[in-house]
């Protein structure tokens, strides 16, 4: 076939770079006390940035999870089959501690420099980051039953990843995951009815469905259940402690949006055998730290995606060229890509400071601060993720659309975080809680941001409102999605103001707090250094 054309004009593959060459992120690592972690950060993002790691990734996603319920002769063996490269990707992310570092070596800044790593290499895949997290979280649920901790424990934050269906201490490495939801109740976990019956030697018989069980061949699983005393915790391990199988039943994998490379399941308890983990009737209780460490997952996660985005946006426009100038180079562009990237340092600021509050269990200011912090954090990052993929995508036009880009890919997972532990609803009416039932919480978040008080008449205005509007508490519940939003912003706002560049908090604070702003993405105000803001994500 003759030649007839030269290729011209087109992209260079990005690849072979540092991921963790981000300023946001180290400037971050550093405030959280986490400085011993940047070698170990830049070595896992040198990783995550090769042409192989990426290749890992798309081959996940494009071979996803097949599930075998039976074997050839009709036995059953609930097992899901993945593509080999889930496993380099699983192996990577737990040598490098990302499931439970913090737990085996909590030395100051460990739960940073954990979402660090979490935020880089989450950029390859984010399908296999999910059992990570769980495993990261249900470390401190199981360790109300000391019994169960003791056994376990080691074995979950163990840096070995050790796949396979086998009796749980016989294993060199473990994967939690979590069976909360029903039919019937969603994230209204009170509603569940799977029956947990006590035997009299410690364990309880339970029955009854879970209607998202995700990474179902995790080796074992906290789940919720009635039992004589109310809504309790279990664990339930996939082998028993006599080899036999548990009777946990994949009845389908869901077939979901993004998230491809990840199983999520349907699973029936068939006379399951689990041990409680903490007290009858206070399972809700046992779970929520386990539920607010996910949930700082889910804002880091999509952080990670906004990262992810921004970056191919501006290589796309660095290298491509339009009406006889370089896209990068283009008034309007750069107004878009400087905008995506103020969104991106915003998010990725706000969880590095969330992952330090994490670090400092002991200072009843920080927890207080970060519970609250927390629940307003994941409503409006994970809620921007979306509506960031969209627009860098479309930076690169039509091939932003093709699979080849992996820009469909980022535009599929994005939504996740935001329904993950608790769609929007759920979030911003649990700020709420939060604030009714540990008022110290909003001492505390006023504490933090009032710290660059004085230093930007804008976010000193939007403080102003934000205490007029908490200060009125008819119709709160209608007006929460608006009240959440405006203290996500003000946080953010106060974080780039004390530590963000410049530039970044100076657009930040003029669009997203002063109102000089449109409604999509590339609206930013004359007067904004878009050269320098968009020169923070050049790779």
């Amino acid at each position: 076939m003759p030649v007839t054309h030269e290729v011209t004009n087109q992209v260079p593959l990005l690849a072979e770079y540092d991921v963790a060459a981000d300023p946001a992120l180290l400037e971050g690592l550093e405030r959280a006390g986490a400085g011993w972690a940047v070698a170990e950060v830049h070595a896992l993002g040198r990783l995550a940035g090769s042409e192989q790691a990426q290749e890992w990734g798309r081959l996940v996603n494009e071979n996803e999870p097949v599930l075998r319920t039976h074997d050839r002769v009709g036995n059953r063996i609930d097992e899901v089959e993945f593509h080999p490269y889930w496993h380099e990707l699983m192996d990577v992310a737990v040598s490098y501690g990302l499931h439970a570092a913090p737990w085996r070596d909590p030395r100051p800044g460990a739960h940073a420099a954990r979402a660090a790593k979490m935020y880089v290499w989450g950029q390859v895949d984010a399908g296999h980051t999910c059992p990570i997290s769980m495993t990261y979280a249900a470390v401190p649920a199981l360790r109300f039953n000391p019994e169960l901790s003791a056994r376990y424990e080691p074995l979950l934050a163990a840096t070995e990843y050790d796949f396979g269906l086998r009796e749980p201490s016989s294993k060199r490495g473990l994967i939690a995951g979590m069976s909360m939801t029903e039919k019937q109740g969603g994230s209204d976990v009170r509603a569940n009815t799977t029956t947990a019956r006590p035997l009299g030697d410690g364990s309880y018989v339970i029955v009854g469905h879970k209607w998202f069980t995700s990474a179902p061949m995790s080796d074992m699983f906290l789940t919720l259940a009635q039992a004589p005393g109310g809504l309790s915790c279990f664990l339930l391990p996939r082998v028993l402690p006599d080899g036999s199988r548990n009777g946990i039943r994949l009845q389908r994998l869901k077939d979901k949006l993004g998230n491809r490379s990840n199983a999520s399941s349907e699973i029936e308890y068939d006379d399951a055998i689990g041990w409680l983990v903490g007290e009858e009737g206070r399972g809700v209780r046992t779970i929520i730290e386990m539920v607010n460490n996910t949930r700082l997952d889910c804002a880091v996660g999509s952080a990670a995606g906004m990262r992810y985005g921004a970056v191919r946006a501006i290589h796309h426009a660095r290298h491509r060229r339009a009406f006889g100038a370089n896209l990068v180079d283009q008034p309007l562009m750069g107004n878009v890509l400087a905008d995506l990237v103020v969104e991106s340092e915003a998010a990725t600021t706000v969880g590095m400071r969330l992952a330090s509050a994490t670090d400092r269990p002991e200072d009843e200011q920080e927890q207080a601060f970060r519970r609250l912090g927390l629940a307003v954090t994941k409503y409006w990052v994970c809620k921007r993720g979306p509506s960031h993929a969209v627009e860098a995508l479309e930076c690169l036009g039509g091939n932003g659309y093709v699979e080849e880009s992996g820009m469909p890919r980022l535009y599929r997972e994005a939504p996740l975080m935001s329904i993950w532990e608790g769609s929007g609803n759920v979030a911003a009416l649990d700020a709420l809680r939060a604030m009714a039932k540990q008022p110290e919480s909003v001492a505390a978040y006023f504490t933090e941001v009032e710290q660059a008080s004085g230093a930007d008449a804008r976010l000193d205005d939007a403080v102003g409102r934000l205490r007029k509007e908490l200060s009125d508490l008819s119709d709160i519940e209608y007006r929460a999605r608006r009240l959440v939003e405006s203290m996500a912003l003000v946080l953010q706002g106060s974080l780039l103001v004390r530590h963000g560049t410049p530039a970044v908090a100076d657009a930040f604070c003029a669009s997203r707090l002063g109102g000089d702003w449109g409604v999509a993405f590339g609206t930013l105000p004359s007067g904004v250094d878009t050269r320098a803001i968009v020169s923070r994500a050049e790779v």
